[in-house]
């Protein structure tokens, strides 16, 4: 266990998911991978009786110090895992994804923890309340991050300052992306994540490629299962809201998973039989599944086409000209979950979207009652081809497990929610892109009004099958609120705009033979 620079009891000066530095000129350069290694050097040189083998493991924020520890290749350090590891804060994990804001999370943690630390201290910062129990109605009253940042935060909270001063991918956050630091690594590494962590689901994924891509040859594997952020070490692992995961999956992760790894490199027992490459849980059938590749090789990418009337289908569309239309209002934003509550929960995950497809701003697709299951492993991709009558606005895709009218759970620990599982439209995942960002992220781009383009971008992983008897469902909207802040509609600054800037827009999306929109999903073959 040990303190962040600058934090708590720790001294020197805190910096947000402080860069790597490469080709470090002198010992005053300092970064986390520095502070790492002079703490394994002092303990293997301090501690009574050790081997001087060293394992690290961190999860979330402590992730990307676990990354940071790999980084600094101390030759003491034989095995390290970072477990749903911050990676990119602008591209897919906590405070941004695809560009895109997320307020709720930022404003909630950063009130308190972006504070300044007058003196050491071992305690943490406590807020007063703000009133509200209902965090919709809050953000949604006190209008943009702008407007938000003077009523609530000033000039104090440093991030707040930084995310204003950097709303394109510049080297501001390129810089503090962790995969930086991972070439010619010399400990094991084990990489760990949650399919439904709705803060560091991305980071995990791409760390574990990033290792596997710059480390050829160097034990490196992925596990990822049944959790919410950290569940594997704050829970049984098995259900997540009104999703049953049959078993304590977390038990299974330690006794097959991280036991045998830190036991075989720290201490010389045992073996890694029970580790493959990639480890993965398949919500929806319920099993762990053992892959030599992530994704899996016998994975094929098949188009899932919107048609007219709400259609989903492997089959591309024949009709010439249909679309389909919703106006985004940016005041009346659609949200993210039915339930009232301040924090953002974990459980919008895997939560039933059936109070969203009633709504007139989102649109709904689905396929015929599937005739046999379909499991798919690896990044689904969205290829929308769209119009809008602004300049710039968000695209939220969502796929959805849809239950049949009929299901119960035969789990009695179930019982609770069975009665509401017909029909239930679980959210298997969902993603959010920022229009302007459709060709760079480092080059913003407006959008021409009422000219059709395409807009692709990329979900996080997935592991999911989808049973016989269920249906898919993608669900297209252009608010998440207010886990995601809102886009003024317009090619202007997002983070200096005010209330007064926010504008409807018209949204088309393309179904016909000639403009197509798809979900590509990574089947997995039998």
């Amino acid at each position: 266990m040990q303190d962040v620079r600058g934090k708590f009891m720790s001294e020197g000066d805190f910096e947000d998911v402080r860069p790597f530095i490469k080709n470090k000129k002198s010992k005053k350069e300092v970064d986390e991978s520095t502070d790492a290694y002079d703490a394994i050097d002092w303990l293997v040189k301090n501690i009574p009786d050790n081997n001087g083998h060293v394992g690290v493991f961190g999860i979330s924020y402590p992730g990307f110090y676990a990354t940071m520890a790999a980084a600094s290749n101390h030759p003491a350090l034989k095995a390290v895992s970072p477990q749903a590891p911050v990676t990119d804060w602008f591209i897919g994990d906590d405070f941004h994804h695809n560009g895109v804001f997320f307020l709720d999370d930022a404003f909630t943690f950063y009130r308190g923890f972006g504070r300044p630390r007058p003196t050491p201290t071992t305690n943490w910062v406590n807020m007063p309340p703000l009133g509200s129990n209902d965090n919709y109605h809050f953000f949604l009253n006190n209008g943009t991050f702008a407007e938000i940042k003077q009523k609530y935060l000033g000039d104090t909270i440093k991030f707040w300052n930084d995310v204003a001063a950097n709303p394109d991918y510049n080297s501001f956050w390129k810089d503090r992306n962790a995969r930086n630091a991972i070439n010619n690594l010399k400990p094991a590494s084990m990489v760990v994540g949650g399919l439904f962590d709705a803060e560091d689901c991305w980071g995990a994924w791409n760390l574990y490629r990033a290792i596997e891509k710059n480390n050829p040859g160097k034990y490196n594997v992925i596990v990822d299962g049944p959790w919410w952020h950290g569940g594997w070490a704050r829970s049984k692992g098995n259900r997540i809201g009104n999703i049953s995961f049959d078993g304590n999956q977390s038990e299974h992760y330690y006794k097959n998973f991280e036991l045998p790894f830190f036991e075989f490199y720290l201490r010389g027992k045992g073996d890694l039989s029970s580790l493959a490459e990639a480890n993965i849980f398949t919500s929806g059938d319920n099993k762990w599944h053992r892959f030599d590749t992530w994704p899996p090789a016998n994975t094929q990418n098949k188009k899932l086409y919107l048609h007219q009337n709400g259609k989903l289908s492997f089959d591309k569309p024949t009709t010439s000209t249909s679309f389909d239309s919703y106006i985004s209002d940016p005041m009346k934003p659609v949200p993210y979950t039915q339930d009232v509550h301040f924090g953002r929960t974990r459980e919008y995950m895997t939560d039933d979207q059936r109070f969203a497809s009633r709504r007139p701003d989102v649109l709904v697709y689905q396929t015929e009652i599937l005739t046999e299951d379909l499991t798919v492993t690896g990044p689904i991709l969205a290829q929308l081809s769209t119009s809008i009558s602004t300049t710039d606005v968000d695209y939220v895709v969502k796929v959805i497990d849809v239950f049949p009218d009929d299901f119960k759970y035969p789990d009695k620990q179930m019982q609770d929610v069975t009665t509401q599982m017909g029909g239930y439209q679980m959210l298997v995942r969902g993603e959010i892109m920022r229009a302007r960002y459709r060709n760079s992220f480092e080059t913003p781009e407006a959008m021409v009004p009422n000219q059709i383009t395409n807009v692709n971008f990329e979900l996080p992983d997935v592991a999911h099958t989808f049973k016989k008897g269920h249906r898919i469902m993608v669900q297209i909207q252009s608010t998440w609120f207010p886990l995601c802040d809102r886009n003024p509609q317009q090619f202007i600054n997002p983070y200096t705009c005010t209330s007064k800037d926010l504008v409807k827009s018209t949204i088309n999306i393309y179904n016909n033979s000639v403009n197509s929109s798809a979900i590509v999903l990574p089947v997995l073959s039998k």
